[in-house]
């Protein structure tokens, strides 16, 4: 797009229709104040969450609303339902098929994620041989550090050790 200067505007001056970004262009910034010192806090908007909660609908809940579906016979009415209750059609339908399938325990809200391992013997065998060996590791970063701290006493002291294998003691 071409910028045209009409005549009775000066140089510097646009028409109401052009865009004016002086701060990209790199043409004179705006004379306007800038607000100097901190700038303010905003504080959050209470109508809106940090992190969205996930909606959890309780068993009774559905069966509740899925009686009062079954019951509306007028257009437009399974609609207001849905409005008045903050709900999706796909929930509704969601919930007719999990009624379909088992009934009341079928409506029951189930836990997202990976299904819990139940720990056999041996994994619970496996469990207690790992944390017996960090035990274990724990007490020898220990004693190696109590050896190397006599030994460093007996050098400045002076007093020689015995070495492994030898059979003598030195006392």
């Amino acid at each position: 797009m071409t910028t045209q200067r009409r005549p009775e505007l000066g140089a510097t001056e646009r028409s109401a229709g052009e865009r004016s970004e002086p701060g990209r262009s790199g043409g004179a910034p705006s004379s306007a104040p800038q607000p100097t010192g901190p700038r303010p806090v905003l504080a959050p908007d209470p109508e809106v969450r940090e992190r969205p909660l996930r909606r959890r609908f309780t068993a009774e809940y559905k069966q509740r609303i899925l009686d009062e579906a079954d019951q509306c016979v007028e257009p437009g009415a399974v609609g207001a339902l849905i409005r008045r209750e903050g709900l999706y059609f796909s929930h509704l339908c969601k919930w007719r098929q999990q009624r379909r399938d088992g009934g009341l325990e079928a409506l029951q809200p189930r836990r997202r994620g990976p299904k819990p391992r139940h720990a056999d013997a041996r994994d619970r065998r496996i469990g207690e041989l790992e944390r017996e060996k960090g035990r274990l590791e724990r007490r020898l970063r220990q004693a190696e550090l109590i050896i190397d701290l006599q030994r460093k006493v007996s050098e400045l002291l002076g007093i020689p050790l015995s070495h492994p294998g030898s059979g003598d003691v030195d006392s």
